[in-house]
């Protein structure tokens, strides 16, 4: 769970980084004439704005996500300083729903609100714990340098291969590194690496 952060981002950073400038390097090398210079220069050219893209889109969209916690974590203080008691029942609540019964569900509700009120209810009641909290600049930097890593690959193929074999060159290492990536991604995040080579 500690990885969940940066983790999403880099699969889908590796991914994409891959792929799309996989696509430009095919497409660039499939024109006819083209040097193996116009060739690099355009597989650099996608991987710079594509990483830039990515670092960016991650940023905003985390920095969303940890914009809405704050909210509510304010929202929380708030409610925690008008009602205290209705804020204990409310966890008293959610810890009978999970299966306490009433009377040691609002003693363990009184002690966590004891040590740290806003914590109990950003846990329980919003799902807010530290492990799992939005870090935008984290994800930024993990999905931008993932997309660079992933896309150096179909870079290099198409610098390295002979001009009449870019394409199947740059498709098939394009397939591998994607079984690669998914099986690393797996194993990074504890899962099957068969399975997510295979995905």
């Amino acid at each position: 769970a500690d990885r969940i952060g940066w983790l999403r981002a880099a699969v889908l950073g590796a991914n994409d980084g891959v792929v799309s400038v996989a696509s430009v390097v095919v497409g660039v090398a499939a024109a006819s004439g083209v040097t193996r210079g116009t060739v690099l220069l355009a597989g650099m050219a996608a991987l710079v704005a594509g990483a830039t893209s990515m670092a960016a889109g991650e940023y905003v969209s985390v920095q969303s996500q940890a914009d809405t916690e704050a909210a509510d974590l304010t929202r929380e203080r708030q409610e925690l300083k008008d009602d205290p008691e209705g804020e204990l029942q409310e966890l008293t609540n959610i810890y009978v729903a999970r299966g306490l019964d009433e009377p040691l569900a609002r003693q363990v509700a009184e002690q966590l609100m004891k040590k740290n009120a806003l914590e109990a209810h950003a846990r329980d009641e919003l799902g807010i714990t530290e492990t799992l909290r939005a870090r935008p600049l984290q994800a930024a930097l993990a999905s931008a340098a993932a997309f660079t890593g992933g896309a150096i690959i179909p870079v290099f193929v198409a610098v390295l291969m002979p001009s009449s074999a870019v394409v199947i060159g740059v498709g098939v290492a394009t397939v591998l590194a994607l079984l690669l990536l998914g099986g690393l991604a797996a194993y990074t995040g504890g899962a099957s690496i068969i399975k997510g080579a295979l995905r």
